[in-house]
């Protein structure tokens, strides 16, 4: 771990990692939320924990705004595209990409949850594992407009992004060292993202 001390002791000025750090995690999350292989809950953590140790103020209400509005804007560009192949009698490329990421029975739970909860589903599907994209997809089948779907998943969004950020807080106020706190904040996400499908697996096998 010493090579990774050495790195953090000649890191960039601050002006340089927010001149940097805010554009690319913009696009980060915004291309994860189109091509939902990125971690970008991992992002807006160690984004956070890189912000918590500046001395800059308002750099975590910064990531935070950053974060969100990618997202939103990223899952509204989503939803547009496969609301067109919807409507296509081809479909799309996108909306085959949704479709491939929703297998049907995620997809029944999520249709039987929205159809239940309505907007309140969309807000924690942001919050879930892999909760996203079949929630989406209901969306679609059911027609909702862009707009309405607009309306329930700005709430997501910020949700989702507050979450992640008080991660990477409590991974910053941790350790001494940012290096330390993102590696914390890395770990954590990874093992919220996979404790949910051991558990179903642990209890489909018993």
């Amino acid at each position: 771990m010493t090579w990774l001390a050495a790195t953090a002791a000649i890191v960039p000025p601050e002006s340089t990692q927010r001149a940097i750090g805010y554009p690319s995690l913009f696009l980060l999350v915004l291309f994860g939320a189109l091509v939902p292989v990125i971690p970008t809950g991992a992002l807006v953590s160690s984004a956070a924990v890189v912000a918590f140790h500046q001395t800059a103020p308002f750099a975590l209400a910064l990531v935070f705004v950053t974060a969100s509005l990618a997202a939103f804007l990223g899952d509204a560009a989503l939803y547009w595209l496969g609301r067109r192949g919807m409507r296509s009698k081809n479909g799309s490329r996108w909306l085959k990409a949704i479709r491939s990421r929703a297998p049907e029975e995620r997809l029944a739970q999520a249709q039987s949850k929205l159809a239940e909860h309505g907007v309140a589903v969309l807000v924690l599907s942001r919050l879930v594992p892999a909760g996203r994209i079949p929630v989406m997809l209901a969306c679609l089948v059911a027609e909702w407009p862009l707009r309405r779907f607009a309306r329930g998943n700005l709430p997501a969004c910020l949700a989702w992004a507050a979450t992640y950020q008080v991660i990477g807080i409590l991974g910053g106020s941790l350790f001494p060292e940012p290096w330390e706190g993102v590696v914390a904040a890395v770990v954590l996400t990874v093992v919220i993202s996979v404790v949910p499908s051991v558990w179903k697996r642990v209890r489909s096998a018993g």
